[in-house]
Order: structure tokens, then sequence, then C-alpha cells
């Protein structure tokens, strides 16, 4: 059997890196024919020797642009004792989006944010399946990306924990047989704190969470419940499921990623330790015709001798209004889920700058989604340009608060 092509977008990242990580550990069936990241050069120049990558691309180059990589690259080749393996170097805002559209097998796109869209409609414009990280791109592209999935035959296959959960899950019963999907969450770190006291949190303590190890935006989307709202709305589309039939459970213990609920009464979960490299390696191993095929993950198992404990609990919506605040967004559909995620990434960023309290987040995305007001049409150009006012309605909106709370 032939390898199977992968290129990785968003390959210095937390999600990209272990996804080299279970390419690695099954050698024998992929080829890695392509990477790009955003600026981490180093990193991502000694990825495409380790795995011979004949073609890399980099957003944010460095000032003396493709000769300063070239030149890099080749020197560190020459330290290993080997050629360089890269063919073609991509520079630019459109370098993943022009590495996503190279023939492959299969795009993993784990690139953080909108800035994902790109990658993903140039993959599914191919006609190339694409392992999904990104659920940006999905949330603000919404119709958009199903549209050109459907056009071109392309899969949309989840990476995330309770995606892949549920899409595991739902191999237990037909569409008609689904009740509802129960999404969990671990409730980050301020579980169980007052709104009171969420305006007293640091940035700091917002990066420790419980059980997931993820990067810096996603860590603090898991704070607020941001993350929580945007897999809701990516459920609804990747599943074809009324937001009325989704609910989110906390699970702290983050053991259970997902649960199908069955017009029986039956609920059937995924288990597993709070290990990305098992959802990853799920959506690696999805054969070209659809059917899963389980592969190493590096992962270890549960140790079910163990005495241990499983608890549940709703989530508490005013302290955490950011889970409604998206799923109202995802309700309205066209440009509302781009408002709210653009309006996130900016506030999350001043958020750990120490310019505002973790409490201005989820507020800001709602002055932002209140001021909003949606272009009839719903296309590629009128997401990228809701975007782009949400960032700046947002940034206005941070300069004229009063004085930074001061770095924390």
């Amino acid at each position: 059997m032939s390898k199977r092509r992968i290129i990785v977008v968003g390959s210095t990242g937390s999600v990209g890196t272990q996804a080299l990580e279970v390419l690695t550990a099954n050698a024998a069936d992929f080829e890695v024919i392509g990477l790009a990241a955003g600026s981490q050069i180093e990193l991502l120049l000694t990825q495409a020797l380790d795995f011979s990558a004949p073609v890399i691309g980099l957003t944010t180059p460095p000032a003396g642009g493709e000769a300063e990589i070239r030149q890099r690259l080749d020197q560190l080749a020459a330290d290993r004792g080997i050629s360089s393996p890269v063919r073609e170097i991509l520079i630019g805002d459109d370098a993943a989006e022009a590495v996503a559209g190279a023939p492959a097998d299969l795009i993993l796109n784990a690139v953080t944010g909108a800035a994902g869209l790109g990658a993903t409609l140039a993959a599914l414009d191919r006609g190339t399946d694409v392992a999904l990280a990104n659920k940006e791109s999905l949330i603000i592209g919404g119709s958009i990306v199903l549209d050109a999935a459907a056009r071109t035959g392309a899969r949309l296959i989840p990476v995330d924990s309770e995606h892949s959960a549920i899409a595991q899950a739902l191999r237990s019963g037909t569409a008609d047989e689904v009740h509802k999907l129960i999404i969990t969450a671990s409730g980050g770190p301020f579980r169980g704190m007052t709104r009171d006291a969420l305006r007293r949190v640091t940035p700091a303590q917002a990066f420790k969470h419980p059980t997931w190890t993820m990067g810096d935006v996603i860590t603090i989307n898991s704070a607020t419940l941001v993350n929580k709202g945007l897999e809701v709305i990516e459920a609804h589309l990747l599943f074809d499921i009324d937001f009325d039939r989704i609910e989110v459970v906390v699970h702290p213990q983050s053991q259970i990623h997902s649960m199908v609920e069955y017009m029986d009464g039956s609920t059937i979960a995924q288990i597993s330790p709070p290990d990305m490299r098992l959802p990853i390696a799920y959506a690696l191993g999805t054969e070209p015709n659809g059917e899963p095929r389980r592969l190493r993950s590096g992962a270890e198992g549960n140790n079910w001798m163990q005495p241990t404990h499983w608890s549940f609990e709703p989530v508490n919506h005013i302290a955490f209004p950011a889970l409604g605040l998206a799923v109202d967004a995802g309700r309205r559909g066209r440009s509302y889920p781009a408002v709210f995620n653009a309006a996130n990434e900016v506030l999350v960023d001043a958020f750990v700058a120490g310019q505002i309290p973790f409490t201005a987040i989820d507020e800001g995305i709602d002055s932002a989604m209140r001021a909003h007001e949606p272009a009839a049409e719903h296309t590629v150009e009128t997401v990228l340009a809701a975007d782009a006012w949400a960032r700046e309605f947002t940034r206005d909106q941070l300069a004229a608060r009063p004085e930074p709370v001061g770095r924390v």
C-alpha cells in the first residue's frame, strides 16, 4: 500500500507538533509533503528536515525573505550532513493557503483562528479531505465551507476531541435515532468562581488549565468557555443537529470527551485520557472511503484498576456568558459567528497583555455582536469584511476604555 501524502498547516503549534508525533509513530503509512507555519521559522525548518518536506510556507517571514530562509535551511541541513529536501518556499499572508492547495491525500489544518479559513477552502476546492483542528474556519465560513465540501466531495474530519468523540459515538446508530449531542466541558481553571471573582483573575491563572495542555489562545478560550461555544456551533455544522438538541455539561475530569444520546434513552460516550494525540490519530487514520482506521497515537489508555470518580454539573451561564453568546451567534448565522470570533481574538490579546480584566472578554464580544449589521449575502468577502469590522470595532472600544488594568 502506498503512503498517504499529508500536508500540515499550522505545524509549529500545539496540535501541529502533536500531529507530527503521530505521523512519526506511523511513518510507514504517511509521507509529509508540505508544512506551513506562522512565524516560528527555526522549528518549521527543523520539521522540514525531519520529515523531508519538499514544500514549506511561512506567513510571517524574516526580514531577508525567502533568501534568508533558504540560507538558514541550507545551514541546518549542512550541520546534519544532508542536502535540503525543500524545493519550494512560500512566504506571505497566503502561504498557508497556497501550501494547503497543493495536491495531497489529506490536509491537517491546525492554524489558529480565522486565519485558517483560506487553507480550509483551498483544500476543499481541490477536493482534498481536511482533518479540521481549525474550528474557526468552519464556524465563520458556515455554509460556504459546507458547500465547498459538497461541491468537490471532500470530507471535513473533526480533530477537536469533542467532535471526534461524537463522530465515534455516532457510529452506534443512524441519524434518525439520535436524540441529542452532549458536549463535555472541563470548566477550565475558574470553574466554580463567581462573576465578581472572575474580574480579578490573571492571565497567568488562566493559562493553568487543570487537565489539557494546549496553545495559548485556546487555553484562554477554554477559561472563558468561548471555546465550548465555538464547539457547539461546529457540532451543529458538522453533524447537522439543531442547536436545541446540543447540550453542554461540565465534566471536570476530562475523561468523557462527549456523548450521543439516542431515542431509546441509551447514551454512547467516548472515553480516554485528555491527550490530543488520540483524536489527531483518529482523524489521520480515516480512510479515503471515510471509514476510520485506528493508528498508534503514542498516548496511554485509562488505568481501569485505579479507583477514580467522574462528576458532571451544569454550566454557570451567569459567570460564563460567552457560551450563550456563541450559541446566539450560531443561531443568527450569516456573519455573526465571524464577529463573535474576531472580537474574541482581539480581546484575548488585550487580556493577555494586561489591558483588560477577564470579564471584559465576553462583555466586548457582546458589544460587537449588538453593534453588528450583517450583509444581505453570505460570501467569503462578506465574512472577511465582518471579521475586519469586528476587529476594528473592538480595538476602538478598547482604546476608549479607561486606563489599562495593568500587567498582571
